[in-house]
């Protein structure tokens, strides 16, 4: 770009183009006292490119880096796991007609990883989804705890079914499943729900989402929940029809935490929330006295709540 300036409006004859710095060109008059006729200043800054290669760069830069950041949150937000049970295997184990078993909860404490569980196993029992915490009086109850995660104003977080209500949330990151209808009771992974869920709700069932922690011995790419803290789980084992109950009582990672589930030998597993709580119970055969897990130094106290609870009732 250049700046011309004249002092008359005689034709420009003799104008010179230079480098960026103004030069000035004067024609005079001939004679014996030349006049100047006309002065021209002209400046002509040299094109500068580098300021624009230079933030061309770094626009493209920070756009691959956000387009990589999109698509790596994509594909953990839609990954899919191995299924080592599909949900119609899974409404076919629903289906099965159960075994006699006494009802009993098998309790073993083991380290695995330097992480420290105790297993609750859950036999001869039959699930279901309740809305206020089961009394301690109540001898047919032999198992419960937390299921759902709820908001602050106690509405479930996930797709849920209890009494024949639906509530289906297609947002939540929640991929693990379980599922109950009648003396049945399963977990499974599965990021389409509608088959069991419609079974369960047309078969007088349960069922309620949760996160993954183990899918058929695989551990998810992402886990949603971060720090340490006192961790639960509701898997299982292949071979095994019964369902376990996995606490940490001491705070783990929920990367150490699965993993270390994986490395026991469990195949599935779903995260139960309420890690630190302190008013879950079990019965041993006969159900004779109830068994406090975790801290149980407020228990007298404690009043039971609204909730959605998972209630593990004598067949």
């Amino acid at each position: 770009m250049s700046d011309i300036i004249n002092i008359n409006e005689q034709p420009q004859e003799d104008i010179r183009i230079v480098s960026e710095q103004p030069q000035v060109s004067v024609n005079y008059s001939a004679g014996p006292e030349p006049q100047p006729e006309q002065v021209t200043v002209i400046k002509v800054s040299e094109h500068r490119r580098w300021p624009w290669v230079v933030l061309t760069s770094v626009a493209v830069v920070i756009a691959l880096v956000a387009g990589l950041y999109a698509y790596k949150n994509w594909v953990l937000n839609h990954y899919e796991l191995p299924m080592s049970a599909t949900p119609q295997e899974n409404i076919e184990k629903l289906q099965q007609t159960v075994a006699r078993e006494k009802a009993d909860v098998v309790v073993t404490n083991d380290s695995v990883l330097g992480v420290q569980l105790h297993f609750y196993e859950l036999k001869g029992l039959k699930a279901s989804i309740e809305l206020v915490e089961p009394s301690a009086w109540d001898k047919n109850v032999f198992f419960y705890t937390r299921s759902i995660d709820v908001t602050p104003e106690n509405k479930p977080i996930g797709s849920l079914v209890v009494k024949g209500n639906a509530t289906v949330d297609s947002e939540s990151p929640r991929k693990g499943y379980f599922a109950a209808v009648g003396k049945n009771a399963v977990i499974g992974v599965s990021s389409d729900e509608s088959d069991i869920l419609d079974f369960c709700q047309s078969n007088g069932g349960y069922f309620f989402r949760q996160f993954v922690l183990v899918s058929n011995g695989q551990l998810p790419p992402r886990f949603f929940l971060h720090g340490k803290v006192e961790r639960r789980a509701i898997g299982r084992k292949p071979g095994n029809p019964n369902l376990f109950y996995i606490e940490a009582p001491n705070p783990e990672t929920m990367w150490d935490f699965a993993d270390a589930l994986r490395e026991y030998g469990f195949i599935d597993a779903i995260y139960i929330t309420g890690g630190n709580v302190n008013t879950t119970y079990y019965r041993t055969a006969g159900g004779k006295g109830i068994h406090l897990i975790g801290d149980s130094s407020d228990w007298l106290s404690h009043k039971r709540s609204k909730g959605y609870w998972l209630v593990f009732r004598k067949r």
